[in-house]
């Protein structure tokens, strides 16, 4: 581990002073020789610091030049290093190249052998398309007159192959006409038969509001008469309630006769509204008590007569 220099030059400057002034040096120097003392072994200190400077920057020299010719000897194994890891990687991928290439090569063999298998059957089937085109070129020579005697006939066309084309737009517009015609028979099919669910919707639409009016009908004379029957029944209840109606005013008015007569026997007799009918009553009641309960006392209290 290095030391600094400041640290180096504290330290021996301590091993060059004296540890401790004695102190009977104090009573025999005067302080002028005392100091000159002090400045000579400061000179001495010095010069001792000096010296060592030189020996450190001279062994510092030298160890500097070793640590570079050590890093020159570290740099030249790391350069054989990398070398021979580069001789290893080119070697490797010498190698690797060369596999790849044998591997590359083997591949093309396979392709280029599978390619002269494709032509080879590629050269068979056309072969046989040739055979067989020249079969049909055959089968229709007769054909290929009769388009060049058509085409001398009709001088519109000036080729075979507008000849044809005219023919094939024919055909074309006669099959999409053809589907067209299925289209529109399809359409009037489907139309038929939603005309026909209409109609046969209408029927059970009829039926069932000819029924519905049938029960609407019945629901009507059930309801007639209903309307007859309270309309008696209410003619009978209004019959009833102006009878009850005249007998409860016959009856009011014999309970107020009655009260009255009752009201003529009594030396008080009580204060009662006119309308109160259940009061008068009460008091015609407590008076046919009063009276029985008199004449039963009578006739208890007569003499029995002498047999």
């Amino acid at each position: 581990m290095a030391v600094p220099w400041e640290e180096y030059f504290r330290l021996a400057l301590q091993e060059k002073l004296p540890a401790k002034i004695p102190e009977q040096s104090v009573d025999h120097f005067p302080p002028v020789l005392r100091l000159l003392e002090k400045r000579q072994e400061l000179v001495d200190a010095d010069r001792g610091l000096q010296a060592q400077k030189e020996v450190f920057q001279t062994t510092r020299a030298a160890l500097k030049e070793r640590w570079g010719q050590l890093e020159q000897k570290e740099q030249e194994l790391k350069g054989s290093f990398v070398r021979f890891d580069k001789f290893l990687q080119d070697t490797e991928a010498r190698r690797s190249r060369a596999l790849r290439r044998a591997a590359q090569e083997r591949l093309q063999a396979d392709r280029r052998e599978a390619e002269a298998l494709r032509l080879r059957a590629q050269f068979e089937e056309l072969q046989r398309e040739r055979a067989r085109l020249r079969c049909r070129l055959e089968r229709l020579e007769p054909c290929a007159r009769l388009l060049g005697r058509v085409l001398e006939q009709l001088p519109e066309f000036q080729e075979v192959p507008e000849l044809v084309a005219r023919f094939d737009g024919l055909v074309d517009m006669q099959a999409a006409l053809r589907l067209t015609e299925r289209q529109r028979l399809a359409e009037l099919e489907e139309a038929r038969a939603r005309l026909q669910r209409l109609r046969d919707a209408g029927q059970s639409e009829l039926l069932g509001q000819g029924q519905r009016r049938v029960q609407l009908l019945e629901r009507l004379e059930a309801a007639r008469e209903r309307t007859l029957r309270w309309e008696s029944k209410w003619i009978q209840i209004q019959n009833t309630g102006a009878e009850k109606t005249l007998l409860l005013g016959r009856t009011r008015i014999a309970a107020l006769n009655l009260f009255q007569l009752v009201c003529r026997h009594k030396t008080h007799p009580p204060a009662l509204d006119i309308e109160d009918t259940e009061g008068q009553l009460e008091q015609v009641k407590l008076f046919i008590l009063d009276l029985s309960a008199m004449l039963a006392s009578l006739g208890q209290a007569k003499p029995t007569p002498a047999c």
